[in-house]
């Protein structure tokens, strides 16, 4: 569907509950050093991938076409285990933070390092003006360019 935040977005087609299980989402998995477009990847960080580094995974399904939201109705989680094996080791799902009616755009904070941070359009009451991690220590590293226009200063 067309979106009011940016280009299309993805909708939901029945009303959840906060802490219901939206959707997984399906992808690819690729390694830092593989060769690819990581535009719609989500990063599964050490922490979520029981040792074995950062890892991406490059969504592949109607979930690539979330919205960014500085005040999101949904957040990611993630896990990677080889033992499923390397093409299905990794999991993501979208689980609704708030109550979320049917046919309202399904949002989460995509959470950019400060390198690779974006200005933000989402409109939201809380918006940051920048799409980047709301982390004291990403905000530290914004470029300039990027630091005019934040418009929240919050450490996490």
């Amino acid at each position: 569907m067309k979106s009011s935040i940016h280009g299309y977005g993805g909708v939901a087609t029945r009303s959840y509950k906060a802490g219901d299980i939206v959707c997984f989402g399906d992808g690819v998995l690729y390694r830092p050093d593989d060769d690819f477009d990581d535009t719609y990847s989500l990063i599964l960080q050490p922490e979520d991938t029981h040792g074995h580094g950062v890892l991406f995974w490059d969504l592949v399904d109607q979930t690539r076409w979330f919205n960014h939201s500085c005040e999101p109705n949904t957040e990611v989680l993630g896990d990677y285990d080889p033992a499923r094996g390397a093409t299905i080791g990794v999991r993501a799902w979208w689980v609704a933070l708030r109550d979320i009616a049917a046919g309202e755009e399904i949002t989460y904070d995509y959470g950019f390092a400060a390198e690779v941070a974006e200005p933000c359009g989402c409109g939201s009451a809380a918006c940051r003006g920048v799409i980047v991690e709301d982390d004291a220590d990403e905000l530290a590293k914004l470029a300039e360019p990027m630091r005019q226009l934040l418009k929240i200063r919050r450490a996490s």
